[in-house]
């Protein structure tokens, strides 16, 4: 069970918010760690304690590394966890948890089921290690839901229709595609939910500077 629990998120980019969201709305005690003082300013502006990872390693029930980068979760902090913390990567590789520190350094290594180990310590605790230290969402969920991977394979359709028929415009290089291919995406999935939208007056349009059928914002725009 989630709720109740502290959970420590370290790096609070896309994916460290995302996950926060989503451990608040499940109940958890959302905890974060950062390096990058804006990013940490966004966590606590959006009322989430900001900490060390020194300090939060003390009191998490869960920790999350959500960065890109590597050794974040040391045998120094795992060291100082309460016994059965959880350790999850969600950001990229094997490194960003010390596993090497983990394996060298454990008493016993017990499989509980697949995809879940449980690291005996030499202070009498004990760690709960899914998936060997790679990501977790990927090497232990069931996938995402069908919905979901719609709307990425139709921008990826899209694109290569929009590649294919303008090849002139596009030299080899890396391109961000028109925001109306986006739009086109989601507008075929609200269709399918049965959303439907309101459409700018030709006053609004004008008033704005945004043609009634997109695209609605900028290249720039980050939703």
């Amino acid at each position: 069970m989630i709720g109740g629990k502290i959970v420590v998120i370290i790096g609070y980019g896309n994916v460290g918010k995302g996950c926060a969201k989503t451990l608040s709305g499940h109940g958890a005690k959302v905890s974060l760690t950062e390096v990058d003082p804006i990013c940490a300013l966004q966590a606590a502006m959006d009322g989430y304690q900001v900490t060390t990872i020194a300090e939060a390693c003390k009191i998490g029930h869960i920790f999350v590394t959500a960065t890109g980068s590597t050794e974040l979760i040391r045998g120094e902090h795992i060291m100082e966890m309460r016994d059965m913390a959880i350790l999850c990567n969600i950001g990229s590789g094997q490194t960003e948890i010390d596993v090497v520190w983990l394996k060298a350094n454990a008493t016993k290594i017990e499989n509980v089921k697949p995809q879940v180990d449980i690291y005996h310590l030499s202070n009498g605790r004990a760690i709960i290690l899914p998936a060997d230290g790679r990501v977790v969402n990927l090497s232990c969920a069931h996938g995402n839901p069908s919905f979901v991977m719609s709307n990425s394979f139709s921008n990826q359709i899209l694109a290569q229709i929009e590649l294919f028929t303008k090849k002139g415009q596009y030299p080899i290089g890396i391109h961000i595609l028109p925001k109306t291919l986006d739009e086109e995406v989601a507008m075929a999935h609200l269709e399918y939910l049965g959303i439907k939208l309101d459409k700018l007056t030709p006053t609004q349009s004008a008033y704005i500077d945004v043609h009634p059928d997109g695209p609605f914002k900028p290249i720039y725009y980050l939703y």
